[in-house]
């Protein structure tokens, strides 16, 4: 019988996010015939309690693990990343998220872990950062990169971006999407039950946000759009699900454009399935991404997307088919689409039912087979 193989996965922050998800689905769904599995992350997260309930998995926080790039705080990280898997006996490293990927591999590359795999959740260097910071981490990644056996991209865009900045070279990369349970966000929900509890009436309209309050996904931008619907859809609700730096921004906005009652504030919440169900229209503001969980989130829940073309987008939102899309930060060509949807109640359901139709490649249960595959084919190339 073949010896099972010390696996650690390694994330920056445990907040409720796709990357964060698609991490703790990995290590609970893991081989446990094949794999010891492990699992690093800062101490921080809406995440955390779920990661520690996760069974046969040793789970590690780390105080180090922080976002904020600290000389001191970093240093202390790699030290602590390196003597852990040494201790261990790790045998494959998988890093997820910019800050893991970069010093998770270079602790690994120190210890002498045979096989490295890093997943792209969208790269650290993006076209709305100034030359010099996105130099930075052009370099960084590409350095990484020429230790590490495995590339693992949420996207095809994600591929052809790394290519582009000389990431890393194309026989290390492999396309696996960021999956989710389409059972989940396709089951039948208390609707009414839940639009009442939210204050929203059965004849409002409602366009929601699901997103992190972060520069990248430009929550500002969505309070600008719901100012510019309702002027034409009166009555229409928003809600915005998720928190975040911007919180204070996003506040000001509302405030600001007389929205007081009419923008949800939901928070973090676990129930995204539940709140996405009362939604008529899914909405996404994002700068730049990977490729959003959200997206087949809402394909599989029936619903009409509204979104910024950037990035991974174009894998999962094709304009005119399951949604619409824009270009960042054009507000009046958002909220039009938006409008358009409220008033066409049965186009909305029509591309909600062709987002459906669509969602099958998202399944989470062939997400972890394909990552062991990556494992396996750099474990036989390695011979070890």
């Amino acid at each position: 019988m073949t010896p099972k193989k010390n696996l650690l996965h390694i994330i920056t922050k445990l907040e409720l996010g796709g990357a964060q998800q698609n991490t703790l689905y990995s290590v609970e769904r893991h081989d446990r015939s094949k794999y010891n599995v492990f699992l690093v992350a800062g101490t921080e997260g809406l995440l955390v309690e779920d990661a520690k309930r996760i069974k046969d998995a040793k789970i590690i926080l780390l105080p180090e693990l922080k976002h904020p790039i600290s000389p001191l705080w970093d240093f202390r990280c790699f030290k602590k990343l390196k003597a852990l898997m040494n201790a261990e006996r790790i045998d494959i490293v998988h890093t997820h998220s910019s800050k893991a990927g970069i010093l998770g591999r270079y602790a690994a590359r120190a210890a002498r872990v045979p096989v490295i795999v890093h997943t792209i959740h969208g790269f650290s260097f993006n076209d709305f950062q100034g030359r010099l910071k996105k130099s930075v981490f052009i370099a960084l990644e590409r350095a990484a990169a020429k230790f590490t056996d495995a590339l693992i991209a949420v996207t095809t865009a994600d591929v052809e971006k790394g290519l582009k900045y000389g990431v890393g070279t194309k026989e290390l990369y492999s396309v696996i999407h960021s999956s989710i349970d389409l059972d989940e966000f396709s089951a039948k929900y208390d609707t009414a039950g839940i639009r009442g509890g939210l204050g929203i009436k059965p004849e409002e309209k409602v366009a929601g946000m699901i997103a992190c309050f972060k520069e990248q996904k430009d929550p500002v931008a969505f309070v600008k759009v719901a100012a510019e619907v309702v002027k034409a859809v009166p009555d229409a609700k928003f809600i915005m699900v998720g928190d975040g730096e911007l919180r204070g921004r996003v506040e000001a906005e509302i405030k600001s454009n007389g929205l007081s009652g009419r923008v949800i504030l939901a928070g973090w919440r676990k129930d995204v399935a539940p709140l996405l169900s009362i939604f008529d229209v899914l909405v996404l503001t994002s700068l730049w991404e990977g490729l959003p969980r959200v997206f087949p989130q809402a394909m599989a829940a029936k619903k009409p997307i509204v979104a910024t073309l950037v990035d991974g987008a174009k894998e999962a939102l094709i304009d005119g088919v399951n949604g619409f899309v824009c270009e960042p930060k054009d507000v009046k060509g958002l909220a039009e689409k938006v409008i358009y949807l409220f008033k066409n109640p049965s186009e909305a359901v029509k591309m909600g039912l062709m987002g459906s139709n669509m969602a099958a490649g998202w399944d989470v249960n062939n997400m972890v087979p394909a990552i062991e595959r990556v494992y396996e084919k750099v474990i036989k190339s390695k011979s070890l």
